[in-house]
């Protein structure tokens, strides 16, 4: 028997009597579902505990602007590798140990393309040369106490979490980047 690709109805499980409900083969329902991108960021710290920011060259979007290394996920990349990657990319540092989980964030929409999901990771303590992808203009290790006078991409309360949860070797789950509690 070959398997067709129209919908159909089936007996909805459990019930008797209840009306059928329409099935839709999976390709189709998949197309269906919301879609939502994909971004992991790294938190790198120096001695003294301050983040490793990036400014945003004037010819990006965000220009001038700064935030944490990381961006969008490509096809088929897992969050952990695209960090990885991103960091690479963006500072020419190269991480010599698998960062750790800190935290996600979750998005309704930004700037109009939908839902994004961005994940945290923490790479530990770094130190030498950081080369600057065309992408970004400046770094600098950013310290709390600076947050509110530095032009930040996103929000001080963020990082301030992200901070944290790196720092005490916690998990913090952000909505809209804000703490939310399940």
């Amino acid at each position: 028997m070959t398997h067709q690709n129209h919908t159909r109805t089936t007996a909805v499980p459990g019930t008797s009597g209840e009306p059928a409900r329409p099935w839709m083969p999976r390709q189709e329902w998949v197309r269906t579902q919301p879609r939502t991108l994909i971004a992991s960021c790294g938190l790198f710290l120096d001695q003294r505990r301050r983040m490793l920011m990036l400014r945003y060259s004037p010819t990006e979007p965000g220009g001038g602007t700064w935030w944490l290394p990381g961006g969008m996920l490509d096809h088929g990349e897992d969050p952990q590798s695209a960090v990885r990657r991103e960091m690479y990319e963006e500072t020419g540092i190269e991480l010599t140990s698998a960062p750790t989980l800190i935290g996600y964030d979750h998005r309704a929409d930004v700037g109009g393309t939908g839902p994004v999901v961005d994940f945290f990771w923490y790479g530990g303590v770094i130190s030498g040369p950081v080369r600057l992808s065309p992408e970004h203009d400046r770094h600098a290790f950013i310290g709390l106490d600076d947050l509110p006078n530095t032009s930040l991409t996103a929000h001080a309360h963020t990082l301030t979490a992200l901070h944290r949860a790196a720092t005490t070797g916690t998990v913090v789950c952000l909505r809209e980047g804000f703490p939310h509690r399940a």
